[in-house]
């Protein structure tokens, strides 16, 4: 009998004991108040709290959180700019003078949710509002900056800290939006239309190269051609007339008639133009006067060129 009371003296002690064991999870920080006051944090492991007398006020999340926005905001041209922006925040450290600012700074969550989304909305709408239509889509990154210097301060008395701001869309007006699309539509056809000119332009220049190298090629061959042409002339002259001096010398030494050698160049002659002419018309005194006439000629030629020797 005696052993039964004992055991119900000490059970509401052991039920008193072990109900001021508190285990806390990993990544997760309590508050612990007295009497409404805040008294002392509990980390992560097995804690024991004063029983009946201290109390777990609030269970705080030291883990990254994350939160998606959609607002609108006008430009300084008036054009409406519609975001779609992911917020990655936490608390800033497990320091216990951070802890208390953000258990006692708000109310609940949702407050603090609605404090730090229609602040970041805000800075934006700050920002875009000093910019035109055109640029939004350029300053991505700038938009990011701007916000976290505007708010780190904010969070830092909160107890948090922004860790990232992305913004994953940004669109326009369906009217923006389509102006937007012609102009790029122009000015790509306008960008073609300027690519072809060069090409024609390119091409032509090149033709124009090609043919005047061309052309020079042509003239440079035909003015060699030309050179060979007069160098094999002057070699057949040279030839000829050597070949009809040593004949004349020859039939002078033999006591014989030069005319001869004149009546062979006739004979020759004639019977080259007939051989190798292309249809011109020559006309030749055949007669025996006008054959003396030439033979005369050509004799005159021939003591011209002696006495010039």
């Amino acid at each position: 009998m005696e052993n039964l009371v004992r055991f119900w003296w000490v059970l509401p002690i052991l039920i008193i004991f072990f109900s001021g064991l508190v285990t806390v999870s990993q990544g997760y920080i309590d508050v612990v108040t007295m009497f409404g006051k805040y008294r002392r944090i509990l980390q992560p492991g097995l804690n024991f709290k004063i029983p009946l007398l201290e109390q777990i006020q609030k269970r705080i999340s030291i883990q990254n959180r994350s939160v998606e926005l959609e607002f609108q905001a006008v430009t300084t041209d008036q054009a409406n700019v519609y975001f779609k922006s992911m917020l990655l925040y936490a608390v800033q450290n497990s320091e216990e003078e951070t802890i208390k600012k953000v258990a006692f700074k708000f109310i609940a969550e949702r407050d603090l949710m609605q404090a730090l989304t229609r602040t970041i909305e805000g800075s934006i709408r700050a920002f875009v509002a000093t910019k035109k239509q055109a640029e939004i889509l350029g300053l991505r990154r700038d938009i990011v900056e701007y916000v976290k210097d505007q708010i780190d301060h904010s969070l830092e008395e909160w107890g948090y800290h922004l860790l990232d701001l992305q913004i994953n869309d940004i669109t326009f007006d369906q009217a923006i939006i389509d102006s937007m699309s012609r102009v790029v539509a122009s000015n790509n056809l306008k960008a073609a239309a300027e690519n072809e000119g060069q090409a024609l332009l390119i091409t032509k220049t090149k033709a124009a190269e090609a043919e005047g190298n061309a052309i020079k090629i042509s003239a440079e061959a035909e003015k060699e051609a030309a050179r060979l042409r007069g160098q094999g002339v002057a070699l057949f002259r040279e030839e000829v007339a050597r070949g009809m001096t040593e004949a004349a010398e020859q039939m002078k030494r033999a006591n014989l008639d030069t005319n001869v050698i004149l009546f062979s160049m006739w004979t020759e002659a004639i019977k080259n133009f007939a051989e190798f002419g292309k249809g011109n018309v020559i006309f030749l005194d055949g007669s025996s006067d006008g054959m003396n006439k030439t033979m005369m000629q050509i004799q005159a030629m021939m003591m011209k060129k002696e006495n010039l020797s």
